[in-house]
């Protein structure tokens, strides 16, 4: 068995396969916090996004708009390395050495766009490296992420039936765990979250399912997302709502609010997304996040406990 990942070290998590982190989230019990950093922007004062969302207690570490393809992440080389030398960036070794700094399993987007989606605004082209295939999630078993999340960022085109897809396709080339879903419309003129697409999701093989979080997008309310975290559990699944709406910035009273109510509903991982400052959540929300979800005792062992250990 593994140590829940509330309590593990550095040490435990980066060994963990796919499997292994699966039933570490699961025995959590819906304790765990997921971070989403954009990794283009210029970071502060030289550091990665990485390292501040892991500082103030996130225990997974997502990375949105990375081209895996052509992986730079800013911040994570000195200075003047980080875009002139593509050949530092493309050695393999890029998102090792972030698992190294930061200590936390690394996972990162690729996003399912479909070319026949019903848009529901302008689309968003976004470059080969970040959309979801055969080729990019090759590529992401072989840059060692720990995770990775098959979602779609505002206007880009991504479908549940193409999520479910790629669902196929990552289970064939990838072995760490696959989290499949939308958190917002991605452009697409259609429901964010249905039961009908879920139980593709869960017959495509994901490991855990994608939701909003109640309060974050119209309509989706709390004996909805019962009634798919009912689903997923029955099926040996877990579940992962996301604030993907901009209201990563609402402050600490909603965040809490948010925090309770989709723990009630019995989602074994909360999400909180990059739009608030445009790179991540404000510092200031991933704390309260972490105290409302697992109490000011978890959330201080997860801050303090060093990444050596």
């Amino acid at each position: 068995m593994v140590k829940r990942l509330i309590s593990a070290n550095t040490s435990d998590m980066l060994k963990m396969n796919g499997a292994e982190l699966k039933q570490s989230i699961k025995a959590s019990e819906g304790r765990v916090i997921l971070s989403e950093n954009v990794v283009t922007h210029e970071p502060l004062d030289g550091i990665t996004t990485s390292e501040i969302a892991a500082a103030f207690g996130a225990d997974l570490i997502l990375l949105n708009a990375l081209d895996v393809l052509n992986p730079v992440i800013l911040g994570l080389y000195d200075n003047e390395d980080n875009l002139a030398n593509a050949k530092v960036h493309q050695d393999g070794e890029i998102i090792h050495r972030l698992q190294k700094m930061i200590g936390r399993p690394v996972g990162v987007n690729l996003e399912p766009v479909d070319p026949n989606a019903k848009m529901a605004e302008d689309q968003l082209v976004i470059p080969e490296g970040r959309r979801a295939s055969e080729r990019t999630l090759t590529k992401v078993e072989k840059l060692g992420f720990n995770f990775v999340v098959l979602t779609g960022n505002p206007g880009t085109g991504v479908t549940n039936q193409q999520i479910a897809n790629n669902i196929k396709v990552a289970k064939k080339v990838f072995s760490g765990l696959i989290i499949a879903g939308k958190m917002h419309g991605a452009g697409v003129d259609e429901a964010v979250v249905s039961e009908e697409a879920v139980s593709e999701f869960l017959k495509a093989g994901a490991d855990v399912i994608l939701v909003p979080a109640v309060g974050t997008v119209p309509g989706f309310d709390d004996a909805e997302l019962k009634q798919i975290v009912k689903l997923a559990h029955s099926k040996g699944a877990l579940v992962m709502s996301t604030i993907g709406t901009s209201q990563e910035g609402s402050g600490s009273s909603y965040i809490q609010n948010i925090a309770i109510r989709n723990k009630v509903a019995g989602v074994d991982i909360q999400h909180i997304g990059d739009a608030a400052w445009g790179i991540q959540s404000p510092f200031e929300n991933i704390y309260p996040l972490s105290k409302a979800l697992r109490g000011e005792r978890h959330t201080i062992a997860r801050m303090a406990r060093s990444i050596n250990r």
